[in-house]
């Protein structure tokens, strides 16, 4: 079966890129272009027609013709460019899916093919995803890292290293009545305590890549009518909170994702932080609370020109805090003290706003740069990690004198952890749900 999609978006644009996969495919194209000679890895210039009438679907287009296995999926694969008008679009789309063996792609498709032929791992295969799907440059970036195969090579030598130490330890078994020396065993025993530790260290990573991908938690917790929701506004730089004089206006958490100069934030809007006259502000001010803790970062909204500050709201100011003293515009003079970043501002004004950006941005950075190089991007890869520290801390537990055949099996189970991260063992069960969220055309 051959199958074919849209790859670019939807038109009017200037051109639209069609995909087509399979072993039919250049006898597909030769129906559509009436062309003779295909060349393959060069552009062809040709007309596309309706095999059916020979009507004219685009007069002037480009055919790339990749056969397999030298291609992105691993099959004979074509890049048909045409004219970017949805009738053309249409048309085209129309006439392949009359033809015979071709039918339209499934979401992802295209790279399950290329993980299926041995283009790609199935890291990368995420990692492209991540790459259509990111939407800030610090996504950009990680993603870009990934479809390089940074992660995807250290996994492998890690692995590497695992089956290593399990060929040791299985000569020994194979071989028990030869001399093998003894060295062999605590050489193998000490390169997995080693890897016990590397993987420790991935693990303890504050889930970073995770947040780089999914967006940066921010809250914005502080006083009632401090300015906390015309801050949401003017960083959303749309109307996203309602704006009222009226203490307790905002009852509920209100979030919106920003991309904030290239670093993914999810930002939260709180309820003002005071005594509860309700049970409907009450349960606000809870979720306000809930909301900091889980925060990587939180801005502390407190007015300027108050005369004092609550010992609730002193409480929530710690080293992951920004304190933004507003209301500048109505006493522009510093007039509480703090041992955390302070930024005195007007978001009235849109005065100083820039400078929160600035610090919110430094903060983050600071956590991005103190983990590691190889970050996990994914639940998945977290659950596999912990699952192979399991048996390697099984392994090195037992006494491997009496206990080799068990202590082999720990590795091996190990090794299947860390293989299922990449796609090494058999991983058809999680394919759907990797593949479910790329664009058809990909």
């Amino acid at each position: 079966m051959n199958i074919y999609a849209l790859s670019s978006g939807r038109g009017p644009s200037g051109i639209a890129i069609v995909r087509i996969s399979g072993n039919e495919t250049l006898k597909i194209c030769e129906n559509l272009t009436k062309l003779k000679s295909i060349k393959s890895n060069e552009v062809n210039f040709c007309k596309f027609y309706d095999p059916k009438n020979d009507n004219i679907i685009d007069p002037e287009a480009l055919l790339l013709w990749f056969p397999g296995p030298n291609s992105y999926t691993g099959q004979d694969l074509a890049e048909l460019q045409i004219h970017g008008s949805n009738a053309v679009i249409s048309a085209l789309l129309k006439t392949l899916s009359e033809q015979k063996n071709c039918r339209l792609a499934e979401p992802g498709e295209f790279t399950k093919l290329a993980f299926q032929n041995d283009k790609i791992d199935l890291l990368k295969a995420e990692s492209i995803g991540d790459l259509i799907h990111s939407e800030t440059e610090l996504q950009r970036q990680q993603a870009v890292k990934l479809v390089q195969g940074n992660a995807s090579n250290y996994y492998n030598e890690l692995r590497e290293k695992i089956i290593k130490s399990l060929a040791f330890i299985e000569a020994k078994i194979d071989f028990a009545e030869e001399d093998l020396p003894e060295k062999v065993l605590k050489d193998a025993h000490q390169s997995i305590k080693e890897i016990h530790s590397e993987i420790t260290k991935i693990i303890k990573d504050n889930k970073i890549g995770e947040k780089i991908r999914d967006g940066f938690r921010v809250s914005i917790t502080g006083e009632v009518n401090a300015g906390k929701s015309s801050l949401l506004n003017l960083l959303s730089k749309r109307e996203v909170a309602i704006v009222s004089d009226q203490a307790g206006t905002t009852r509920d958490v209100i979030e919106t994702y920003l991309n904030l100069d290239g670093y993914p934030v999810i930002i939260a809007d709180t309820a003002g932080i005071r005594e509860a006259k309700n049970e409907i502000e009450k349960k606000g001010i809870y979720l306000a609370l809930g909301k900091s803790k889980e925060a990587d970062l939180n801005i502390v909204v407190i007015d300027n020109s108050s005369k004092q500050i609550s010992n609730q709201i002193q409480k929530m100011i710690n080293k992951d805090t920004i304190v933004l003293l507003n209301k500048s515009d109505v006493l522009d003079k510093q007039n509480h003290k703090f041992d955390v970043d302070t930024v005195l501002a007007s978001v009235k004004n849109n005065k100083k706003i820039d400078q929160l950006i600035n610090l919110i941005k430094e903060k983050l950075n600071n956590k991005i740069s103190s983990n590691n190089n190889v970050l996990i991007t994914r639940e998945r890869h977290r659950v596999k990690l912990n699952e192979c520290l399991k048996e390697i801390d099984k392994f090195l537990k037992k006494d491997q004198s009496k206990d080799l055949e068990l202590a082999a099996e720990d590795l091996r189970m190990a090794t299947r952890h860390l293989g299922s991260i990449i796609g090494k063992v058999d991983v058809e069960e999680i394919l759907g749900s990797i593949f479910k969220d790329f664009c058809i055309g990909k």
